[in-house]
């Protein structure tokens, strides 16, 4: 009996065994492993292997600092760790930026949540008048850069205090306070008028699902109003309303725009700023301490927001459709909520985008006088200033930046998009679970680190020779391969999810009738995920168009696009350049988002229509 059951058993694993090695042979064979394990091999040199590198130089003796750390350089050390949390200089160096930080994101998170709470609320569950036009209008904030935003505030409210032109209202004579004019104030004012829009995409995707019949049942039994929204509603709002709320304080935490704008020049640092501030300095060990916090802070909050979501995902609300499209009449309060939506959209939009306009036209700024009028400042020859001869139009500086930004974040996106569609094709397609498990995680990862600490832990790696691989830093091949690395989680998720949607048939009866690999892609899945292709190369594009914190770490003047190009002319108080080149951003990233909405059919007020 006990020889029979070893004889079984033999033969369960030799044929288990057998048909791995049977998958395994068929595996071999289709290209779909070669591909998955490149990809793998990619993505860990860009992706994890400068994460990796910049935690090891936070305790490993940097050149230079060997006199200072009294141990050799390359040696292990706690001297930046120690110098950061618990020094004399801890305070300066780490403290009081992370504070700074926090502060910033507390008050940003209070505000817009409040506006777009309510605005949310307007549009999806009430007869706001124009409530179509507003569910597009109100989410224009969130397609422009954030310092569009910041460099309208500075236009109007800047002081004396940092030198260069004076703003509109100090020109008017109104003298602007520091805490109105930098600072603290004016970053979560930008900040919240930034991310109410994103407010009002999760918390009105909420409101949608939310049947209300439960706030009709509740009614019928003598619920008052504010126990209606207080007891009902909000709590079932509450996963969307914290979900928002953590992801804003992770965008805040490596916020670079806004600080460097409007805190840099009066010395309010936040943590971003810090960080440019040590490889500004060349103090690479300080650096690497700095965005290591901003790396534990980001994880640490996304990680408690995916708690947040498994926990939420425990709780179901089912209701009719028709009930759920049912809104309520506004009354009396008709008229200030439209005020309300417009207000928003005038100080988010219009002031903002009239503003950077109108200052590239005058010659002294807030002089509303004919004579101060002029187009020098776009197509003048001859101005008096010593680094901009010439209008922005007629600059050579200009236009290379121009052709950078296409050249550099085109060549990104195009990389980004194909990549994103294999990475996807291999999730879905490959026979190991482990393989496209790692390459679905590993592609997720740069979302978990703010992209001012992503760029330095780019510069970290390829900014000296490594193997065959020569120093990088200040060639375009570093900002497109950190732009493709910074890309990847959107693109990614977008190729999954269109590789999930279609089924391996096609490919099948193609591989059934001859056709190689190549030729399935090509003559296939190409045409038939063009819509998610498309998507997967103008979101990576859009995003590097308004993006500051990779291009301030990682370009030189020889390799400038628009965004550095408008920091620079912002260093040198050359406002009305400045805006210009801001203004020509902000409506490229405006026509981009246009533009994407029309390729895919998904615009942003489909579905809220009457």
């Amino acid at each position: 009996m006990v020889v029979i059951d070893e004889q079984t058993t033999g033969a369960r694993k030799s044929s288990r065994f057998q048909r791995v090695r049977h998958r395994f042979a068929v595996a071999c064979q289709d290209p779909v492993i070669a591909i998955g394990c490149a990809l793998a091999v990619l993505f860990s040199f860009l992706i994890l292997a400068p994460v990796i590198s910049i935690l090891a130089n936070a305790v490993i003796v940097q050149i230079g600092d060997a006199a200072r750390t009294r141990l050799p350089e390359g040696a292990f050390t706690l001297y930046y760790v120690t110098r950061a949390f618990a020094s004399r200089m801890s305070s300066i160096l780490l403290w009081q930026p992370l504070l700074n930080t926090a502060s910033v994101a507390a008050g940003a998170i209070v505000l817009s949540m409040s506006v777009g709470g309510v605005l949310a609320w307007l549009i999806n569950r009430t007869e706001l008048p124009a409530r179509g036009w507003f569910a597009t209008a109100l989410i224009v904030p969130f397609m422009l850069p954030t310092w569009t935003l910041a460099l309208a505030w500075t236009t109007i409210f800047k002081n004396r205090t940092v030198g260069g032109q004076p703003g509109w209202l100090e020109n008017l004579g109104f003298a602007t306070p520091d805490w109105l004019a930098y600072g603290r104030l004016p970053m979560i004012v930008i900040l919240s008028l930034h991310y109410a829009p994103f407010v009002i995409l999760i918390l009105g995707s909420a409101l949608q699902r939310l049947d209300a019949q439960l706030e009709d049942s509740a009614r019928i039994l003598g619920a008052s109003r504010s126990r209606v929204a207080f007891q009902i509603v909000l709590p079932l709002m509450r996963p969307a309303l914290l979900s928002s709320g953590l992801l804003i304080f992770a965008d805040c935490i490596g916020e670079f725009a806004v600080p460097y704008v409007l805190g840099l020049p009066v010395g309010f640092d936040t943590l971003s700023t810090s960080l440019y501030r040590a490889i500004s300095t060349r103090q690479t060990g300080m650096a690497a301490v700095m965005a290591a916090v901003i790396m534990a802070i980001g994880v640490l909050t996304l990680y408690i927001d995916t708690r947040m979501m498994r926990e939420a995902r425990r709780f179901a609300i089912v209701g009719g459709k028709g009930a759920m499209d049912r809104r309520r009449p506004l009354g009396r309060w008709r008229l200030a909520a439209t005020g309300f939506a417009l207000a928003f959209f005038a100080v988010g939009v219009v002031i903002p985008l009239s503003t950077l306009f109108l200052s590239t036209i005058m010659r002294v700024p807030g002089r509303f006088t004919p004579e101060n009028f002029t187009f020098d400042y776009w197509i003048g020859t001859g101005l008096d200033t010593v680094a901009l001869r010439n209008g922005i139009l007629l600059t050579p500086e200009f236009w290379a930046a121009g052709f950078n930004t296409l050249m550099i974040i085109g060549a990104a996106s195009l990389a980004s998009g194909v990549l994103g569609l294999l990475v996807g094709y291999v999730v879905i397609r490959s026979p190991f679970a482990t393989l496209g498990a790692f390459l679905r995680q590993i592609t997720f990862l740069p979302y978990l680190v703010p992209g001012i600490a992503f760029a330095a832990a780019i510069l970290t790696l390829f900014a000296v020779p490594r193997g065959p691989i020569p120093a990088l830093y200040g060639t375009s091949i570093i900002l497109i391969l950190a732009l493709i690395a910074d890309q990847m989680p959107f693109a990614s998720r977008s190729g999954i999810a269109a590789m999930a949607q279609l089924g391996k048939e096609p490919e099948e009866a193609a591989r059934v009738a001859g056709a190689g690999w190549w030729r399935r892609m090509v003559s296939i899945v190409m045409p038939i995920q063009k819509r998610a292709l498309a998507s997967a190369i103008l979101l990576p594009f859009i995003s590097g168009i308004k993006g500051v914190s990779l291009f301030i770490i990682l370009a030189v003047p020889a390799t400038d696009v628009l965004t550095t190009y408008s920091l620079r002319l912002v260093d040198y108080n050359y406002t009305q350049a400045a805006n210009a080149v801001v203004l020509m951003i902000a409506l490229l990233a405006l026509f981009g988002t246009v533009l994407i909405n029309r390729l895919t059919g998904n615009g942003i007020a489909k579905g809220l229509e009457s």
